[in-house]
């Protein structure tokens, strides 16, 4: 009769983390095996030592390269799967003998575990039983002592060894999160940490559960000093919030805001859905005490419990950005929410204008982009942008009207096209009639006029015109026009009509 393959998760190290089955399969086994570097010393069996018994035969499976090149002819794949292979008829040898093998693997048989290689090469020969351990997710959360994930938050687990571009999109784009396997690949980690928003709160976790644990920022940490046993986290967004509030009852942790600059992130939402918000700009949502912003756009963020939202008119920017800065110099994590890009037309303008006239020189200002509205009727259009292009504003709210009309005459007649933004309100309509008037004398009837309206949103409509045929009174502030250059064309497609602008003359 076959012995029976066991899958022993020992977990993170500490050896009174190992479970109690754990334990009884390991003193029973005729045979213990353990995966080792080629140095031989295997913490699997560091781990298990105290619970082996006398007479137990050992089998220690030593990888013949981890990383390194290899002579071998078919390469680095090659030479692994021929251990494994090597390995996996060595365990089958007892099995076939009638001996039971505790195959111990650090952490849990089947979560990033050398055992996975074995099970797959014998499992369908051999009875096989998994002990599930304490995975180095748990022992990495205990030691940062704050919670990992609440209510519906979402945690990623991600490999180190993932592309950089990989790494950064999964970081910006989850709640919680913990990277493993850093080491050699800290570096790239941390600049992924810091391209997705994510530096300031992850916590670097050294042999977690081991007496020479340690918990430090990611940020303070050197490249070259990171062993393999490592790991990079990002706790709760939620209790983030709390504690940057300072809401009861938060845990305390390594703190994250004690000695932070104040700092005021200012974001764009794009046109509308939340699709066409980037991971960055999540990223920086979650962890948000205060919301800042016209109330049209903060109704498009998705509540969250402790975080105050601070809805106002949108005639009252510079009065918006001196409270965004002034809560941010109180110690609030602020986000002040634009639509489409906060750098066109927008309130990064208005917050570094703020900033400068009250001397807020100790608040730090970040900017995250936006899909702007520009870009979004574009691309429903076809791609009237595809060549030089100017952006205007055709408010007279902040600037003169002859200033208006100056650049929509100079802008037209460099055959530019021209994405308008702000073209009419309820109470200003005037200057769209006039804006067609202007391209009927300087371009001609025949001037290509995209009409794109709440693209995005529940009542998107587009129109591919003429400035002939354009009607001003469609127009409102949900509506961005393009006008075209003497170059733009318009073509039939399935969907309809669709105008482009060659990229050459």
């Amino acid at each position: 009769m076959s012995g029976t393959l066991y899958g022993v998760g020992l977990g993170p190290g500490d050896p009174d983390l190992v479970t109690v089955r754990a334990a009884r399969v390991i003193e029973e086994a005729d045979v213990v095996a353990f995966h080792a570097a080629r140095h031989g010393r295997s913490i699997a069996r560091a781990t298990a030592s105290s619970y082996m018994s006398d007479g137990q035969i050992e089998e220690l499976l030593v990888y013949p390269l981890t990383v390194e090149e290899t002579d071998h002819p078919g390469g680095y794949e090659a030479a692994i799967e021929e251990f494994y292979a090597e390995a996996a008829e060595r365990l089958a040898a007892h099995l076939r003998a009638g001996r039971d093998v505790a195959l111990c693997a650090a952490g849990d048989p089947l979560f990033y575990s050398s055992f996975m290689h074995m099970y797959i090469r014998l499992a369908d020969e051999f009875t096989c039983d998994i002990v599930p351990g304490v995975t180095a997710v748990s022992a990495v959360s205990a030691a940062v002592a704050r919670p990992l994930v609440e209510g519906e938050e979402v945690l990623t687990v991600l490999p180190g060894t993932l592309d950089e571009a990989t790494l950064t999109e999964r970081l910006a784009g989850t709640d919680s999160a913990v990277v493993m396997k850093l080491g050699r690949t800290f570096d790239k980690v941390r600049r992924a940490a810091t391209a997705a928003g994510r530096l300031e709160e992850t916590r670097y976790v050294e042999r977690a559960t081991w007496s020479a644990q340690k918990v430090v920022p990611l940020a303070e940490v050197e490249d070259g000093t990171v062993p393999y046993f490592s790991a990079a986290v990002i706790p709760s967004p939620e209790d983030a919030r709390r504690r940057v509030a300072g809401v009861p009852g938060a845990t305390a942790g390594t703190p994250i805001d004690d000695e932070r600059r104040p700092q005021l992130t200012v974001i764009g939402t794009g046109p509308g859905p939340a699709a066409w918000r980037t991971p960055e700009v999540d990223a920086a949502l979650r962890t948000a005490t205060d919301v800042v912003g016209y109330e049209t756009y903060t109704r498009r963020i998705p509540p969250l419990p402790g975080r105050r939202v601070h809805a106002s008119d949108n005639r009252v920017e510079l009065e918006r950005a001196t409270f965004a800065l002034d809560l941010a110099r109180a110690g609030r994590r602020v986000v002040v929410v634009s639509g489409g890009d906060p750098g066109v037309f927008a309130m990064a303008a208005a917050v570094f204008e703020a900033a400068e006239a009250g001397d807020y020189t100790d608040v730090e200002i970040a900017v995250l982009p936006g899909v702007t509205a520009a870009s979004a009727v574009a691309a429903r259009a076809g791609a009237p942008l595809g060549h030089d292009f100017a952006m205007l504003s055709l408010s007279d709210r902040l600037k003169p009207w002859d200033v208006v009309e100056d650049r929509v005459r100079a802008l037209v007649a460099a055959d530019l096209a021209v994405a308008v933004y702000n073209p009419a309100s309820r109470s200003r309509r005037e200057q769209v009639v006039r804006l067609r008037e202007l391209l009927l004398d300087v371009a001609g009837a025949d001037r290509v006029v995209v009409v794109g309206r709440d693209v995005g949103g529940p009542d998107e409509s587009l129109c591919v015109t003429t400035a002939g045929e354009f009607d001003p009174s469609v127009v409102d502030m949900r509506t961005l026009l393009v006008i075209g250059s003497s170059r733009t064309r318009v073509v039939a497609t399935p969907a309809g009509r669709r105008a482009y602008t060659p990229r050459s003359y």
